[in-house]
């Protein structure tokens, strides 16, 4: 694989668990990505100049992943012109709800985007991170229409069994409507 283009961050080894899920994400449309630990509050310094470097090196977005007070994505937010994405863990007894209102709720000029609380969140960011790269990268645009495809199938394909254990009883047209996705003329 080539640079890393995607910088993951997590504030403990124990959330590399979920995080795991954005990297997954990331190879699978073949972008390649670093990960490190970094506490916004128990490593502060080495937290920014990560987040000040990284754009330097070649990195087109951070993704981040913190639970309880959840700073790490602001404090990187804070510290590079790069797109800032935040998964909300799931790290305290308030389940996650403390790290999405910390993540989510970002003082004006200094935006965040928040995903889903745990791996679904960490598995979206890695998507949204690969779509950020595919803006300007080809082969990892043709990628995502793949595996954007893919999951159409396999939907259609669940739904062509439901449709055989009822007996077809549910079907319905995917036909479009008459007039819909035609040009407008005039």
């Amino acid at each position: 694989m080539s640079a890393p283009r995607v910088l993951i961050l997590m504030g403990s080894d124990s959330d590399w668990e979920v995080m795991s899920e954005a990297k997954k994400a990331l190879d699978d449309l073949g972008v390649a990505s670093e990960v490190h630990v970094s506490s916004a509050h128990r490593t502060p310094e080495r937290t920014g100049r990560l987040a000040r470097e990284a754009a330097g090196r070649g990195i087109q977005v951070i993704v981040c992943g913190a639970g309880a007070a959840a700073h790490l994505a602001g404090v990187c937010a804070a510290e590079t012109e790069l797109p800032v994405l935040g998964v909300p863990l799931a790290a305290s007894d308030l389940k996650g709800l403390d790290a999405l209102l910390a993540t989510a709720q970002m003082p004006a000029g200094v935006p965040v985007g928040t995903l889903a609380i745990g791996k679904a969140g960490a598995r979206n960011a890695g998507l949204l991170a690969g779509r950020i790269v595919a803006r300007t990268d080809p082969q990892v645009a043709d990628k995502i229409r793949a595996q954007r495809k893919r999951m159409a199938e396999e939907v259609e394909a669940k739904d062509a069994a439901l449709q055989g254990k009822l007996g077809g009883q549910s079907r319905t047209s995917d036909a479009p409507r008459s007039g819909a996705g035609e040009p407008t003329k005039g």
